[in-house]
Protein backbone atom coordinates (compact mmCIF):
# COMPACT_ATOMS: atom_id res chain seq x y z
CA UNK A 1 0.00 0.00 0.00
CA UNK A 2 1.17 3.51 -0.84
CA UNK A 3 -0.38 6.03 1.52
CA UNK A 4 -0.85 9.10 -0.64
CA UNK A 5 -2.41 11.04 2.22
CA UNK A 6 0.20 9.83 4.69
CA UNK A 7 3.13 10.75 2.46
CA UNK A 8 2.08 13.63 0.25
CA UNK A 9 -0.16 15.37 2.77
CA UNK A 10 2.24 14.84 5.67
CA UNK A 11 -0.03 12.77 7.89
CA UNK A 12 2.83 10.46 8.92
CA UNK A 13 6.40 11.27 9.93
CA UNK A 14 9.24 8.74 10.04
CA UNK A 15 9.45 9.38 13.78
CA UNK A 16 5.87 8.12 14.19
CA UNK A 17 6.88 4.57 13.21
CA UNK A 18 10.25 4.71 14.98
CA UNK A 19 8.55 5.63 18.24
CA UNK A 20 7.10 2.10 18.39
CA UNK A 21 10.33 0.39 17.39
CA UNK A 22 8.59 -0.51 14.12
CA UNK A 23 7.25 -3.60 15.89
CA UNK A 24 4.04 -4.82 14.25
CA UNK A 25 2.55 -5.90 17.57
CA UNK A 26 2.84 -2.35 18.90
CA UNK A 27 2.20 -0.22 15.82
CA UNK A 28 -1.21 1.43 15.37
CA UNK A 29 -3.10 0.22 12.32
CA UNK A 30 -2.26 3.26 10.18
CA UNK A 31 1.48 2.61 10.69
CA UNK A 32 1.56 -1.16 10.13
CA UNK A 33 2.95 -0.81 6.62
CA UNK A 34 6.13 0.64 8.14
CA UNK A 35 6.81 -2.34 10.44
CA UNK A 36 10.28 -3.84 10.56
CA UNK A 37 9.42 -7.44 11.47
CA UNK A 38 6.80 -7.77 8.67
CA UNK A 39 4.64 -10.25 10.53
CA UNK A 40 2.04 -11.04 7.88
CA UNK A 41 -1.40 -9.56 7.53
CA UNK A 42 -3.44 -12.67 6.74
CA UNK A 43 -6.29 -12.59 4.25
CA UNK A 44 -8.63 -15.49 4.97
CA UNK A 45 -11.03 -16.28 2.13
CA UNK A 46 -13.65 -17.79 4.41
CA UNK A 47 -15.95 -18.98 1.60
CA UNK A 48 -16.31 -19.31 -2.16
CA UNK A 49 -19.95 -18.29 -1.93
CA UNK A 50 -20.83 -14.86 -3.31
CA UNK A 51 -24.05 -13.07 -4.17
CA UNK A 52 -22.44 -11.08 -7.00
CA UNK A 53 -20.38 -11.96 -10.10
CA UNK A 54 -17.65 -9.32 -10.31
CA UNK A 55 -15.59 -8.84 -13.47
CA UNK A 56 -12.23 -8.64 -11.70
CA UNK A 57 -12.70 -11.15 -8.84
CA UNK A 58 -9.25 -12.63 -8.16
CA UNK A 59 -10.82 -15.73 -6.62
CA UNK A 60 -13.44 -16.15 -9.39
CA UNK A 61 -15.96 -17.28 -6.79
CA UNK A 62 -19.62 -18.14 -7.17
CA UNK A 63 -20.92 -20.88 -4.90
CA UNK A 64 -19.63 -22.72 -1.82
CA UNK A 65 -17.16 -25.51 -2.53
CA UNK A 66 -18.11 -27.74 0.37
CA UNK A 67 -14.47 -27.70 1.52
CA UNK A 68 -14.57 -24.54 3.66
CA UNK A 69 -12.91 -24.64 7.06
CA UNK A 70 -15.48 -25.28 9.77
CA UNK A 71 -16.10 -22.85 12.62
CA UNK A 72 -13.86 -24.86 14.93
CA UNK A 73 -11.15 -25.19 12.27
CA UNK A 74 -11.40 -21.43 11.76
CA UNK A 75 -10.91 -20.79 15.46
CA UNK A 76 -7.89 -23.07 15.45
CA UNK A 77 -6.47 -21.05 12.55
CA UNK A 78 -7.10 -17.82 14.49
CA UNK A 79 -5.29 -19.34 17.49
CA UNK A 80 -2.33 -20.16 15.23
CA UNK A 81 -2.23 -16.64 13.78
CA UNK A 82 -2.39 -15.07 17.22
CA UNK A 83 0.39 -17.30 18.54
CA UNK A 84 2.55 -16.49 15.51
CA UNK A 85 2.06 -12.78 16.09
CA UNK A 86 0.06 -11.79 13.01
CA UNK A 87 -1.29 -8.27 13.59
CA UNK A 88 -4.38 -8.39 11.35
CA UNK A 89 -6.82 -10.96 9.97
CA UNK A 90 -8.84 -9.82 6.97
CA UNK A 91 -12.00 -11.84 6.35
CA UNK A 92 -12.71 -12.01 2.63
CA UNK A 93 -14.32 -14.38 0.18
CA UNK A 94 -16.32 -14.77 -1.95
CA UNK A 95 -18.60 -12.63 0.14
CA UNK A 96 -17.63 -13.26 3.77
CA UNK A 97 -20.99 -12.11 5.14
CA UNK A 98 -22.74 -15.01 3.40
CA UNK A 99 -21.10 -17.17 6.04
CA UNK A 100 -23.43 -17.27 9.09
CA UNK A 101 -20.60 -17.71 11.63
CA UNK A 102 -18.61 -14.70 10.37
CA UNK A 103 -19.52 -12.49 13.39
CA UNK A 104 -18.55 -15.35 15.74
CA UNK A 105 -15.21 -15.79 14.00
CA UNK A 106 -14.51 -12.06 13.99
CA UNK A 107 -15.35 -11.80 17.69
CA UNK A 108 -13.04 -14.71 18.42
CA UNK A 109 -10.22 -13.06 16.47
CA UNK A 110 -10.63 -9.87 18.50
CA UNK A 111 -10.60 -11.89 21.74
CA UNK A 112 -7.26 -13.40 20.65
CA UNK A 113 -5.70 -9.98 20.17
CA UNK A 114 -5.97 -9.74 16.38
CA UNK A 115 -7.23 -6.67 14.59
CA UNK A 116 -10.19 -7.99 12.60
CA UNK A 117 -11.12 -6.48 9.23
CA UNK A 118 -13.77 -7.45 6.69
CA UNK A 119 -13.57 -6.99 2.91
CA UNK A 120 -17.10 -7.09 1.54
CA UNK A 121 -19.32 -5.94 -1.29
CA UNK A 122 -21.48 -4.30 1.36
CA UNK A 123 -24.82 -5.47 0.00
CA UNK A 124 -25.69 -7.57 3.06
CA UNK A 125 -24.95 -4.94 5.73
CA UNK A 126 -27.90 -3.29 7.42
CA UNK A 127 -27.94 -1.17 10.57
CA UNK A 128 -28.48 -4.18 12.85
CA UNK A 129 -25.49 -6.07 11.45
CA UNK A 130 -23.32 -2.93 11.47
CA UNK A 131 -24.08 -2.38 15.15
CA UNK A 132 -23.28 -6.05 15.86
CA UNK A 133 -19.92 -5.75 14.08
CA UNK A 134 -19.17 -2.55 15.99
CA UNK A 135 -19.95 -4.24 19.30
CA UNK A 136 -17.65 -7.13 18.38
CA UNK A 137 -14.75 -4.69 18.08
CA UNK A 138 -14.18 -4.99 14.34
CA UNK A 139 -11.42 -2.57 13.31
CA UNK A 140 -12.54 -1.77 9.78
CA UNK A 141 -14.94 -2.65 6.98
CA UNK A 142 -13.74 -2.22 3.39
CA UNK A 143 -16.63 -2.00 0.92
CA UNK A 144 -16.04 -2.35 -2.81
CA UNK A 145 -17.25 0.30 -5.25
CA UNK A 146 -15.98 0.14 -8.83
CA UNK A 147 -17.66 3.31 -9.99
CA UNK A 148 -20.91 5.17 -9.61
CA UNK A 149 -24.28 3.50 -10.03
CA UNK A 150 -24.32 2.38 -13.68
CA UNK A 151 -20.68 1.37 -13.91
CA UNK A 152 -20.58 -0.34 -10.52
CA UNK A 153 -23.69 -2.39 -11.25
CA UNK A 154 -22.17 -3.49 -14.56
CA UNK A 155 -18.90 -4.50 -12.88
CA UNK A 156 -20.73 -6.40 -10.15
CA UNK A 157 -23.15 -8.17 -12.46
CA UNK A 158 -26.33 -7.04 -10.75
CA UNK A 159 -28.60 -4.03 -10.99
CA UNK A 160 -29.03 -2.37 -7.62
CA UNK A 161 -25.62 -3.44 -6.26
CA UNK A 162 -24.48 0.18 -6.00
CA UNK A 163 -27.45 1.30 -3.93
CA UNK A 164 -27.15 -1.76 -1.68
CA UNK A 165 -23.43 -1.08 -1.14
CA UNK A 166 -24.15 2.57 -0.31
CA UNK A 167 -26.76 1.45 2.22
CA UNK A 168 -24.07 -0.77 3.77
CA UNK A 169 -21.59 2.11 3.91
CA UNK A 170 -24.12 4.40 5.57
CA UNK A 171 -25.12 1.69 8.04
CA UNK A 172 -21.49 1.24 9.11
CA UNK A 173 -20.95 4.97 9.49
CA UNK A 174 -24.20 5.29 11.44
CA UNK A 175 -23.03 2.60 13.84
CA UNK A 176 -19.68 4.33 14.35
CA UNK A 177 -17.79 1.59 12.53
CA UNK A 178 -14.78 2.68 10.48
CA UNK A 179 -15.52 2.07 6.81
CA UNK A 180 -13.76 2.78 3.54
CA UNK A 181 -14.03 2.19 -0.18
CA UNK A 182 -12.15 -0.36 -2.27
CA UNK A 183 -11.95 0.67 -5.93
CA UNK A 184 -10.24 -1.53 -8.55
CA UNK A 185 -9.34 0.59 -11.55
CA UNK A 186 -9.05 -0.33 -15.22
CA UNK A 187 -9.77 1.47 -18.49
CA UNK A 188 -13.49 0.77 -18.25
CA UNK A 189 -13.92 2.72 -15.00
CA UNK A 190 -10.96 5.11 -15.08
CA UNK A 191 -13.22 8.07 -15.78
CA UNK A 192 -15.16 7.29 -12.58
CA UNK A 193 -12.28 8.33 -10.30
CA UNK A 194 -13.25 12.03 -9.91
CA UNK A 195 -16.86 11.02 -9.25
CA UNK A 196 -15.76 8.58 -6.56
CA UNK A 197 -13.80 11.34 -4.82
CA UNK A 198 -16.86 13.59 -5.02
CA UNK A 199 -18.89 10.79 -3.44
CA UNK A 200 -16.32 10.51 -0.65
CA UNK A 201 -16.70 14.20 0.10
CA UNK A 202 -20.50 14.16 -0.04
CA UNK A 203 -20.80 11.09 2.19
CA UNK A 204 -17.85 12.01 4.46
CA UNK A 205 -16.23 8.60 3.89
CA UNK A 206 -12.93 8.45 5.80
CA UNK A 207 -10.87 6.09 3.65
CA UNK A 208 -10.35 4.84 0.09
CA UNK A 209 -7.99 2.20 -1.29
CA UNK A 210 -7.52 2.34 -5.06
CA UNK A 211 -6.39 -1.05 -6.37
CA UNK A 212 -4.50 -1.66 -9.60
CA UNK A 213 -5.72 -4.64 -11.61
CA UNK A 214 -3.95 -7.99 -11.10
CA UNK A 215 -4.38 -10.54 -13.87
CA UNK A 216 -5.65 -13.51 -11.88
CA UNK A 217 -9.06 -15.12 -11.49
CA UNK A 218 -11.60 -13.17 -13.54
CA UNK A 219 -9.07 -10.34 -13.60
CA UNK A 220 -7.14 -12.35 -16.18
CA UNK A 221 -10.15 -12.13 -18.50
CA UNK A 222 -9.99 -8.33 -18.57
CA UNK A 223 -6.18 -7.97 -18.48
CA UNK A 224 -6.20 -6.29 -21.89
CA UNK A 225 -8.30 -3.55 -20.29
CA UNK A 226 -5.61 -2.64 -17.78
CA UNK A 227 -4.29 0.91 -17.80
CA UNK A 228 -1.40 1.69 -20.11
CA UNK A 229 1.59 3.50 -18.63
CA UNK A 230 0.40 6.96 -19.63
CA UNK A 231 -3.00 6.33 -18.05
CA UNK A 232 -1.42 4.95 -14.87
CA UNK A 233 0.73 8.05 -14.44
CA UNK A 234 -2.27 10.28 -15.09
CA UNK A 235 -4.25 8.29 -12.52
CA UNK A 236 -1.65 8.99 -9.84
CA UNK A 237 -1.73 12.69 -10.70
CA UNK A 238 -5.52 12.66 -10.41
CA UNK A 239 -5.42 10.83 -7.06
CA UNK A 240 -2.92 13.35 -5.69
CA UNK A 241 -4.93 16.34 -6.87
CA UNK A 242 -8.22 14.92 -5.57
CA UNK A 243 -6.57 14.18 -2.21
CA UNK A 244 -5.35 17.77 -2.02
CA UNK A 245 -8.90 18.98 -2.70
CA UNK A 246 -10.28 16.84 0.12
CA UNK A 247 -7.72 18.20 2.57
CA UNK A 248 -8.34 21.75 1.42
CA UNK A 249 -12.03 21.22 2.21
CA UNK A 250 -11.16 20.09 5.73
CA UNK A 251 -11.56 16.34 5.16
CA UNK A 252 -8.58 14.24 6.27
CA UNK A 253 -9.57 11.20 4.22
CA UNK A 254 -7.00 8.40 4.16
CA UNK A 255 -6.12 7.75 0.52
CA UNK A 256 -4.04 4.74 -0.52
CA UNK A 257 -3.08 2.96 -3.72
CA UNK A 258 -2.59 -0.79 -3.74
CA UNK A 259 -0.88 -3.45 -5.89
CA UNK A 260 1.41 -1.25 -7.98
CA UNK A 261 4.39 -0.34 -5.89
CA UNK A 262 5.96 1.99 -8.43
CA UNK A 263 3.34 4.47 -7.21
CA UNK A 264 5.75 5.14 -4.32
CA UNK A 265 8.76 6.20 -6.40
CA UNK A 266 6.45 8.16 -8.70
CA UNK A 267 5.12 10.11 -5.72
CA UNK A 268 8.66 10.75 -4.46
CA UNK A 269 9.83 11.99 -7.88
CA UNK A 270 6.82 14.29 -8.11
CA UNK A 271 7.66 15.77 -4.72
CA UNK A 272 11.27 16.30 -5.84
CA UNK A 273 10.08 18.18 -8.93
CA UNK A 274 7.90 20.33 -6.71
CA UNK A 275 10.83 21.05 -4.34
CA UNK A 276 8.75 19.60 -1.51
CA UNK A 277 10.87 19.79 1.66
CA UNK A 278 9.50 16.42 2.84
CA UNK A 279 10.76 14.48 -0.19
CA UNK A 280 13.79 13.01 1.63
CA UNK A 281 11.68 11.84 4.55
CA UNK A 282 9.16 10.32 2.14
CA UNK A 283 11.98 8.24 0.68
CA UNK A 284 12.80 7.00 4.21
CA UNK A 285 9.15 6.04 4.80
CA UNK A 286 8.95 4.24 1.46
CA UNK A 287 12.08 2.33 2.41
CA UNK A 288 10.41 1.29 5.67
CA UNK A 289 7.37 0.21 3.68
CA UNK A 290 9.54 -1.99 1.47
CA UNK A 291 7.11 -2.33 -1.43
CA UNK A 292 5.64 -5.67 -2.45
CA UNK A 293 5.23 -7.96 0.54
CA UNK A 294 3.90 -11.21 -0.95
CA UNK A 295 5.29 -14.13 1.02
CA UNK A 296 6.64 -11.78 3.67
CA UNK A 297 4.17 -9.28 5.11
CA UNK A 298 1.05 -10.57 3.33
CA UNK A 299 -0.37 -14.09 3.33
CA UNK A 300 -3.57 -15.74 2.16
CA UNK A 301 -5.44 -18.70 3.59
CA UNK A 302 -8.02 -20.11 1.21
CA UNK A 303 -11.48 -21.45 2.15
CA UNK A 304 -10.08 -24.99 2.22
CA UNK A 305 -7.07 -24.10 4.41
CA UNK A 306 -4.53 -23.77 1.59
CA UNK A 307 -1.85 -21.15 2.26
CA UNK A 308 -0.70 -18.87 -0.56
CA UNK A 309 1.91 -16.06 -0.74
CA UNK A 310 -0.89 -13.55 -1.32
CA UNK A 311 -4.56 -13.54 -2.30
CA UNK A 312 -3.82 -13.30 -6.03
CA UNK A 313 -1.25 -16.11 -6.30
CA UNK A 314 -3.64 -19.00 -5.85
CA UNK A 315 -1.62 -21.29 -8.10
CA UNK A 316 1.22 -21.20 -5.58
CA UNK A 317 0.56 -23.57 -2.67
CA UNK A 318 2.77 -23.31 0.43
CA UNK A 319 0.93 -25.79 2.64
CA UNK A 320 -2.41 -26.28 4.36
CA UNK A 321 -3.42 -25.28 7.89
CA UNK A 322 -5.37 -28.52 8.17
CA UNK A 323 -2.01 -30.30 8.10
CA UNK A 324 0.24 -28.01 10.14
CA UNK A 325 0.08 -24.61 11.91
CA UNK A 326 0.32 -21.47 9.82
CA UNK A 327 3.52 -20.37 11.56
CA UNK A 328 5.31 -23.59 10.58
CA UNK A 329 4.21 -23.20 6.97
CA UNK A 330 5.26 -19.53 6.84
CA UNK A 331 8.76 -20.20 8.21
CA UNK A 332 9.52 -23.47 6.42
CA UNK A 333 13.14 -23.09 5.31
CA UNK A 334 12.82 -26.21 3.18
CA UNK A 335 10.39 -24.37 0.91
CA UNK A 336 12.87 -22.77 -1.49
CA UNK A 337 10.20 -20.78 -3.33
CA UNK A 338 8.92 -19.20 -0.12
CA UNK A 339 12.46 -18.40 1.01
CA UNK A 340 13.14 -16.72 -2.34
CA UNK A 341 10.02 -14.60 -1.95
CA UNK A 342 11.26 -13.34 1.39
CA UNK A 343 14.35 -12.05 -0.42
CA UNK A 344 12.79 -11.43 -3.82
CA UNK A 345 15.01 -8.43 -4.57
CA UNK A 346 17.87 -10.91 -5.15
CA UNK A 347 15.99 -12.75 -7.87
CA UNK A 348 14.15 -10.18 -10.01
CA UNK A 349 15.55 -9.73 -13.51
CA UNK A 350 15.56 -7.21 -16.33
CA UNK A 351 15.03 -3.55 -15.59
CA UNK A 352 13.88 -4.42 -12.04
CA UNK A 353 17.31 -5.80 -11.13
CA UNK A 354 19.07 -2.53 -11.88
CA UNK A 355 16.34 -0.16 -10.67
CA UNK A 356 17.46 2.40 -8.11
CA UNK A 357 14.07 2.07 -6.42
CA UNK A 358 14.21 -1.70 -5.95
CA UNK A 359 14.52 -1.38 -2.15
CA UNK A 360 11.33 0.68 -1.89
CA UNK A 361 9.32 -1.15 -4.55
CA UNK A 362 10.36 -4.72 -3.75
CA UNK A 363 10.16 -5.72 -7.40
CA UNK A 364 6.47 -4.85 -7.66
CA UNK A 365 3.85 -7.58 -8.17
CA UNK A 366 5.29 -11.02 -8.97
CA UNK A 367 1.86 -12.61 -9.58
CA UNK A 368 1.18 -10.03 -12.31
CA UNK A 369 4.64 -10.56 -13.83
CA UNK A 370 4.03 -14.31 -14.00
CA UNK A 371 0.52 -13.87 -15.44
CA UNK A 372 1.83 -11.58 -18.19
CA UNK A 373 5.13 -13.30 -19.03
CA UNK A 374 5.15 -16.79 -17.52
CA UNK A 375 8.25 -15.83 -15.49
CA UNK A 376 7.78 -14.96 -11.81
CA UNK A 377 11.03 -12.94 -11.73
CA UNK A 378 10.43 -10.92 -14.91
CA UNK A 379 9.66 -7.19 -14.68
CA UNK A 380 6.08 -6.35 -13.77
CA UNK A 381 4.51 -4.92 -16.96
CA UNK A 382 2.41 -2.52 -14.87
CA UNK A 383 5.50 -0.55 -13.81
CA UNK A 384 5.13 2.79 -15.57
CA UNK A 385 8.39 4.43 -14.50
CA UNK A 386 10.64 5.30 -17.45
CA UNK A 387 14.15 3.91 -17.92
CA UNK A 388 15.50 7.38 -17.20
CA UNK A 389 13.58 7.59 -13.91
CA UNK A 390 14.88 4.27 -12.58
CA UNK A 391 18.53 4.77 -13.47
CA UNK A 392 20.95 5.38 -10.61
Amino acid sequence: MIGVSKLYMGQVEASDALRYGRDSSRLPSHLLQFSKDKKPVVIWNVTRKCNLVCKHCYAATSGPSGTELTTEEGKKLIDDLSTFGCPVILFSGGEPLTRPDLPELAAYAVSRGLRAVISTNGTLIDRKLAEKLKKIGLSYVGISLDGLREVHDRFRGRKGAFDEAMNGIRACMGAGLKVGLRFTVCRENLDEVPGIFKLIQEERIPRICIYHLVYTGRGAEIAEGDLDHKQARALMDTIIEETKKLYASGMKTEVLTVDNHCDGPYLYLKMLREDNPRAAEILDLLDMNGGNSSGLGVACVSWDGAVHPDQFWRNKLLGNVRDKPFGEIWTDKNNSFLMQLKEKKKYVTGRCAGCRFLDICGGNFRARAEAATGDIWAPDPACYLTDEEIQS
